[in-house]
C-alpha cells in the first residue's frame, strides 16, 4: 500500500510539474502585439488575453498585468491570482476625456455609463447620451462619489494614476467592483498614445476593430510625415506661453516636439532633453525667439488682444507682430471642452496634417485646419 500511495504521489507531482510547464510554456508562445506604445502589451490566446500595464503611472517600479477572458474557468491556474476581467465589458465608467474617442470608434458609446465632470466631454455622440440621461456624473477623478458608483454597479472603472497609484480605485478593487489603470498620458510619441485604441478593443472584446481602426490612423500618419519631408524650406517655429513670469514650452524629445519633427519644422528649442516642458525666463524665450515667424499653442490664449493682455513682452516677438500665431483652444465643444485634449492624442494623423498646412501650406492647398486656428 505504501508503494501504491508513493506512486500515486511522483504520478501527481510529475503531473503537476507538467501542467504547470504547459502553462508556463503557453504564456511564452506569443508575441507582443503593440508596436508604437511602450507602457501597455498585448498577449492574446485563444481562450483569454493578457494585458499587462509596464507603466501605470509616471514613477510606477512594477507592472501590473490584467487577464481578459469571456469566462474564468478559461484562464490557466498560474494565472488566477491576476486581476481578472470579464469581457466584453457592457457597463463602464471611464476617466478622462482621452478616453473618450475609443468608445466613439469602436461604437460603444451605450456601454459609457459614468464620467467625473461631464462638462469636460465634447463627443457629439456622447452629449446626446448625456442629454438623455444615460450618463451620470460621477463627481470629481481625486474623489469619485462611492455611493453613487456603487449603484451604478459597473462591469469595470477606467482609471489612470498620477504620481501614484489611483487611492480611489484601489478603493473600488477591494469592494468587489474592478478597476483597471490606463496610462496613455505616458506614452511620448504621437502613435504610441493612438495605439491605446488597442487597450478599448481588448476590453469590449473587439480586437479586430480597434486594429482596423488604428492601423489606418498609422498608415495616414507615416504617409503625411512622408509628405512633410518633400518640402522645400523647414520654417522655425517655437511653442508656449508666459505664465507667472516663466516660459513654458514642451522638451526637444516630448510628444508635442515630436510631432514638429514629424511636420519638418525647425523648433527652436529641439535640443532640449526630456518628456515634459521647459521652464525658462521670459528674457531667455526673447532671447532664443524673438524673430521666430510662426509661433504655436500660445497658452489658452484665443485671440491677439489675449497675448497682449497677458504680457507686453510677448508682443516683441515677430510672430505676435506679424500675427503668426496659431491655436488649439478655440474649437470647443458644446459645453466648452477644448477638442484638441479629447481627440488630438488619437488622432495625430489629423495634428500633424493641421501642423503641415500651417507650415507648409503647398502641400495641402485644399486642407481645411481641423484643430488648429489662427489667432485673430
Amino acid at each position: 500500500m505504501k508503494k501504491i500511495g508513493l506512486l500515486f504521489g511522483v504520478l501527481f507531482l510529475f503531473f503537476s510539474c507538467q501542467k504547470q510547464t504547459e502553462q508556463q510554456n503557453l504564456v511564452t508562445q506569443v508575441t507582443n502585439e503593440i508596436e508604437y506604445a511602450k507602457n501597455f502589451e498585448l498577449y492574446s490566446y485563444p481562450n483569454f488575453q493578457l494585458l499587462k500595464i509596464t507603466k501605470p503611472w509616471q514613477q510606477a517600479n512594477n507592472a501590473i498585468t490584467y487577464v481578459l477572458a469571456k469566462n474564468q474557468s478559461l484562464v490557466p491556474d498560474s494565472l488566477k491570482k491576476q486581476p481578472f476581467i470579464q469581457v466584453p465589458v457592457q457597463k463602464t465608467i471611464a476617466t478622462s476625456t482621452t478616453h473618450i474617442p475609443s468608445y466613439d470608434m469602436l461604437q460603444e458609446v451605450e456601454s459609457l455609463i459614468g464620467f467625473p465632470n461631464l462638462s469636460y466631454i465634447s463627443s457629439p455622440k456622447v452629449r446626446e447620451n448625456i442629454k438623455a440621461g444615460k450618463i451620470t456624473d460621477v463627481g470629481e477623478n481625486e474623489s469619485l462619489n462611492t455611493e453613487l458608483i456603487i449603484d451604478l454597479a459597473p462591469d469595470l472603472i477606467i482609471g489612470y494614476g498620477m504620481e501614484s497609484s489611483n487611492k480611489t480605485l484601489d478603493q473600488f478593487q477591494k469592494i468587489g467592483i474592478p478597476t483597471i489603470y490606463n496610462a496613455d498620458w505616458t506614452e511620448q510619441t504621437p502613435l504610441g498614445k493612438a495605439e491605446w485604441i488597442k487597450f478599448f478593443g481588448a476590453l469590449f472584446d473587439k480586437n479586430e476593430l480597434a486594429k482596423s481602426q488604428f492601423d489606418s490612423i498609422a498608415l495616414q500618419y507615416n504617409d503625411l510625415k512622408k509628405l512633410a519631408q518633400t518640402a522645400n524650406n523647414k520654417p522655425q517655429v517655437f511653442s508656449g506661453g508666459l505664465y507667472q513670469n516663466i516660459w513654458y514650452a514642451p522638451k526637444g524629445t516630448s510628444w508635442g516636439a515630436i510631432f514638429l519633427e514629424d511636420a519638418n519644422a525647425d523648433y527652436i528649442w529641439k535640443e532640449t532633453q526630456g518628456d515634459g516642458s521647459i521652464a525658462i525666463s521670459i528674457e531667455q524665450a526673447l532671447l532664443d525667439a524673438k524673430n521666430t515667424p510662426i509661433w504655436l499653442n500660445p497658452s489658452g490664449f484665443e485671440t491677439l488682444q489675449d497675448v497682449a493682455k497677458n504680457s507686453q513682452h510677448n508682443l516683441q516677438f515677430d510672430a505676435a507682430k506679424s500675427g503668426e500665431i496659431y491655436t488649439i483652444a478655440n474649437k470647443k465643444g458644446e459645453t466648452g471642452g477644448v477638442i484638441y485634449y479629447e481627440l488630438g492624442p488619437n488622432r495625430p494623423d489629423l495634428v500633424l496634417k493641421d501642423l503641415i498646412k500651417i507650415l507648409h501650406p503647398e502641400l495641402l492647398p485644399d486642407y481645411e485646419l481641423y484643430f488648429y486656428e489662427k489667432l485673430k
